[in-house]
């Protein structure tokens, strides 16, 4: 059975076990094309994987009549919401390993019946799994365990309408189950956006965003979700409340902060107000190409240090750029946008050139054969940020191990941080594989004190053993990070998969704390058992 659901509005159906829509992955040809760049891969890809063939067994438990109409133990349901889209996620699945596959699936239309089902779940040691839009990269909408009778998936994407638009002070109460292009779809009658767009836009959703603390479309100032908050609505197994709409207040520390990041383990956030603006009549775009990396990350420093505050500061280093169709003759490309609703932007885009040529930068006229048109370098990243995804899924079945990982620090530690990720994970996967290993780095975000850069690994596999190449090579990168005070997750947040590293990060007395509020918020431990804390 080749998807699982059909996105509101299209008829379109999603893949069960990979990234995104069915009918854009690529084909057998495509994947043998791919896995010929990495040496060593399989001499054909591995076939699609059928939910007919997965071990799926009967509900360990069964809801009251009560709430048998919000639940469904549908196989093919159940199969789409047993794990998130990580490598390791869609390998399982290629190889027939799902892990545990939730026992039922709930899609609840409001808050009272997302109350009713924690209020059953709690009362019969049902561990309750947030799932979104299932687009984590980090394990965390999946059971790792055997703690509880059964899981259920709780699936919010029936709550998605906007229920409330105020233009005065330019916000919106939306319901947490909108995926990106719903929520932009009722927002765009009247001018306003939201414009918070990740990569994975089209296949999460608002609850998701805020659970995780995503990061989005800006690549300075307004770099997460969070800027945008402004009141959330939480649903727990101790009761539930809301915020108040605010500006900004002092008052004590911010019951949204505990919420946002969560990730399900604190409560259930079914609806917020959140910030909006009007829709962009401004645009530009450039790219500037270096020969030198380490001088296009002082370029992108100052840029960062600087008032204009482009909407886009995407630094791609010579093999990221090579990947994405950037650029063919080894430089470094920085991806350059500005955007206003209200004037134009040509001005603060020729300052951003400007500071990038004081450090050796200069501004792309074409690709590298001269014959593209100026903006040809901004559309090929475009193009190449949203295919990445099934491209990894297509090296995935060709048995590489493709994935990626983030992080942020501040700028005296970057270079370095970058120069170590790169040869002791590169060395880490040699050993481990007996192959070279690809290693591109890019920035995804900036800020005046630091970066976040973005890292991609691909080596080749031994069949049957992606998942511990993997996870042993993301077990270097993370001593790695650790070592040089990187963050464990800048904006892919910490799920199972960063559990280890989180735990490293975090102060012994906000652990305390942390685990405090899970005892008094859910004290039976059903919410996304094993997130932030055992």
């Amino acid at each position: 059975m080749p998807a699982t659901s059909t996105d509101p509005g299209t008829s379109r159906n999603r893949s069960w076990w990979g990234w995104g829509y069915a009918d854009a992955h690529p084909d057998d040809a495509e994947c043998a094309a791919l896995g010929a760049l990495l040496p060593g891969t399989l001499n054909r890809p591995l076939p699609i994987p059928r939910i007919a063939d997965l071990p799926i067994g009967k509900p360990a438990a069964a809801p009251p009549p009560s709430l048998a109409h919000l639940v469904t133990a549908d196989p093919q349901a159940r199969a789409a919401h047993a794990m998130g889209k990580a490598y390791r996620d869609v390998i399982r699945a290629l190889r027939g390993r799902p892990g545990r596959i939730p026992d039922l699936v709930a899609h609840p239309t409001d808050d009272r019946e997302v109350a009713d089902l924690l209020d059953w779940a709690d009362a019969h040691n049902v561990a309750v799994i947030p799932f979104g839009g299932g687009s984590s990269v980090v394990g965390g909408v999946e059971y790792r365990g055997n703690a509880h009778r059964a899981v259920l998936s709780l699936d919010l994407t029936s709550m998605d309408r906007v229920l409330e638009i105020d233009t005065t002070s330019r916000s919106a109460r939306i319901q947490a189950g909108a995926l990106g292009p719903v929520l932009e779809a009722q927002l765009r009658p009247q001018g306003l956006t939201l414009r918070h767009f990740p990569q994975s836009f089209e296949f999460s959703t608002l609850g998701g965003w805020l659970a995780t603390r995503a990061g989005g479309h800006y690549a300075t100032v307004h770099t997460h979700i969070d800027d945008f908050v402004q009141s959330l609505r939480v649903i727990t197994p101790a009761g539930a409340g809301t915020s108040w709409r605010l500006p900004a207040s002092g008052a004590g520390p911010s019951p949204d902060r505990l919420f946002l990041g969560s990730e399900g383990a604190l409560g259930i956030i079914t609806e917020a107000w959140m910030r909006l603006q009007e829709r962009p009549r401004h645009k530009a775009s450039a790219s500037v190409a270096f020969t030198d990396f380490h001088r296009a990350l002082d370029a992108v420093r100052t840029i960062a240090q600087s008032d204009l505050a482009p909407a886009n500061c995407r630094l791609l280093d010579p093999g990221e750029a090579l990947f994405s169709g950037a650029s063919y003759d080894g430089s470094a490309i920085l991806v350059l946008g500005f955007e206003s609703a209200t004037s134009p932007v040509d001005d603060r885009l020729a300052n951003a050139v400007d500071l990038a040529r004081t450090h050796s930068g200069h501004r792309r006229r074409g690709m590298a054969d001269g014959n593209a048109p100026a903006d040809s370098t901004v559309s090929a990243w475009r193009s190449a940020f949203l295919r990445m995804p099934y491209l990894r899924d297509a090296l995935a079945r060709m048995g590489a191990v493709v994935e990626t990982f983030e992080t942020a620090a501040t700028w005296d530690k970057i270079p370095a941080l970058i120069h170590d990720v790169r040869t002791e994970v590169g060395a880490a996967a040699f050993k481990i594989t007996g192959h070279p290993a690809i290693i591109n780095c890019r920035l995804t975000h900036v800020y005046p004190d630091g970066a976040a850069p973005y890292f991609t690994v691909a080596a080749v596999g031994r069949p049957g053993d992606e998942v511990e190449i993997w996870d042993d090579i993301k077990a270097v990168a993370s001593e790695v990070l650790h070592r040089h005070r990187a963050t464990i997750t800048h904006h892919h947040a910490v799920g199972r998969d960063h559990r280890p590293g989180y735990d490293l990060q975090r102060p012994e007395p906000f652990t305390l704390a942390l685990r405090a509020v899970k005892d008094a918020l859910d004290p039976h431990r059903i919410l996304n058992p094993g997130v932030l804390l055992d």
